[in-house]
């Protein structure tokens, strides 16, 4: 197994260093503009310009502190929230419409809203990226428990097993494969709504920074910023579907 997972990443690896490549020799060939898309080189030296001069490292702790403290806390929400709508009927009679409600309508769109009520400090980002993460592990975690085959439920009660064995033993192992199958996504959105947050209004963090090259029109810039966010959600990424295999190693084997 750890063969085949070193494969799938050596084989990331080099798609996209073709990619690298290809796009470095586009420009050396002047067929793309660098005014719209500057090269790897360029944009790469423009990035270790910022660690250099130590001007990113304030927008990096802005940025996973919204992001990080709103996957942590839409994780806790979504979870307790989920179980509570699949164990109590009438609880899930008012949630699952209002979960579908937020589900259908873009999320991000809420990130004005939050800055009008709770500023542009980090509470408004850090709300954002909890909606984003609760919603989607609601979800997971709602139909983590529905899902659990009921002729096992009868047997645990057959045998004298009350709510909290059936909690412990059968619906928790349930609701950990689906939370860990969503939790990539998770992370993502997490990022999602801490940089939509603070390109929306912030005084500092990775969102605040492409709002920044936005409005100068530095497209390197951009292209640095978004290349940081993606390699730091891909490492996230990483440890998450560590994670995974190691809770769920009975599934790999």
């Amino acid at each position: 197994m750890t063969t085949l997972l070193n494969l799938v990443w050596v084989r990331r690896a080099l798609a996209l260093a073709t990619l690298i490549l290809l796009w470095e020799a586009a420009g050396w060939a002047g067929l793309i503009n660098p005014l719209y898309a500057a090269p790897p080189s360029e944009v790469a030296a423009l990035a270790f310009g910022l660690f250099a001069d130590g001007s990113i490292w304030p927008h990096l702790q802005a940025t996973f502190a919204a992001a990080l403290l709103g996957l942590a806390i839409g994780l806790a929400i979504g979870i307790m929230l989920g179980f509570a709508a699949a164990l109590i009927s009438p609880l899930a009679a008012l949630l699952e419409p209002v979960m579908l409600l937020l589900n259908a309508v873009p999320r991000v769109i809420l990130a004005p809203l939050f800055v009008i009520w709770m500023g542009i400090d980090l509470g408004s980002k850090v709300a954002l990226a909890t909606v984003l993460v609760a919603v989607l592990i609601f979800f997971a975690v709602y139909s983590g428990v529905r899902e659990v085959d009921q002729r096992l439920v009868e047997r645990v009660r057959t045998l004298g097993g009350g709510k909290a064995v059936l909690v412990r033993e059968v619906y928790i192992p349930s609701v950990v494969s689906w939370v860990m199958g969503n939790l990539k996504v998770a992370v993502g959105f997490a990022f999602t709504g801490a940089v939509v947050g603070e390109f929306v209004a912030s005084a500092r963090g990775l969102g605040y920074l492409l709002q920044f090259a936005q409005s100068t029109y530095n497209a390197a810039l951009s292209l640095a910023l978004v290349t940081l966010i993606m390699l730091f959600v891909l490492v996230l990424f990483f440890l998450a579907e560590q994670l995974e295999h190691r809770l769920l190693r009975w599934r790999y084997r």
